[in-house]
């Protein structure tokens, strides 16, 4: 490669002079017009649908929850979501009510911005054995059922089934310009990312395959990556 560096295009697949790393661009029109409308409206009804069918799971985890220690059943975060808006975003709580996230802005931090070669991808990759976690809370993470209160999110119009995760605040501070792109569209409950390893799998693979789907979007892909999470999550692959 030459010296002078060039960023890549995945818009328009042709290279153009411009910074000093691969930048990679997302390309909203697929979403847009009758499909954008099509996958909302998917997004209503599926997700109405499991909040019917789960109701009696959902009160036995709230149960569990408000016994396995004080506080709230569910934890509220704010979440940067669709163009950088900011949202409330649910999941039951699964720590100790108030802890510290120092832990976790140490971690996001190191997977961000990627960590010393000679460490281990163990160590590196995965934020494991965090004290603040419950013990019913470790359970809900592996199953990852501590995230189906963001069904109430989606149909809120503040995220979709599918889609890419949604940040916190802070790991905004590390990330680089071409990280942005992946913030372009409604962040999801599932995503590639998800089906491809979660805590396993590199920040820049992640913001990547984001990046991605984006670009290939339909609602066959959506539907494919709905069908791929159950057997990821009933594996608990990533999951912490």
């Amino acid at each position: 490669m030459k010296e002078d560096a060039v960023a890549y295009s995945a818009v328009a697949e042709e290279v153009v002079s411009s910074g000093p790393t691969l930048y990679l661009v997302a390309d909203t029109s697929r979403s847009t017009g009758f499909r954008g409308k099509c996958k909302r409206l998917g997004d209503v009804l599926l997700s109405g649908l499991a909040l019917l069918a789960l109701s009696p799971v959902l009160l036995v985890i709230s149960i569990l929850v408000k016994r396995s220690s004080p506080g709230p059943v569910l934890f509220v975060q704010e979440r940067i979501g669709k163009n950088g808006v900011a949202f409330p975003f649910m999941k039951f709580r699964t720590m100790v009510h108030n802890s510290d996230d120092a832990i976790h802005r140490q971690f996001a931090a190191m997977f961000i911005n990627g960590s010393d070669k000679t460490e281990t991808p163990e160590n590196v990759f995965k934020l494991t054995d965090d004290p603040r976690i419950t013990r019913i809370g470790a359970w809900l993470r592996k199953t990852s059922l501590d995230e189906l209160p963001q069904l109430l999110n989606i149909m809120r119009g503040e995220m979709s089934l599918v889609g890419p995760r949604p940040p916190i605040a802070y790991e905004l501070d590390h990330y680089q310009p071409w990280h942005h792109e992946r913030l372009r569209v409604t962040p999801g409950l599932t995503g590639l990312w998800q089906v491809s390893g979660r805590s396993n799998v590199p920040f820049e693979e992640m913001v990547r395959l984001d990046i991605h789907y984006i670009n290939s979007w339909s609602l066959q892909k959506d539907l494919q990556i709905m069908f791929k999470t159950l057997p990821v999550v009933m594996r608990g692959t990533g999951g912490y």
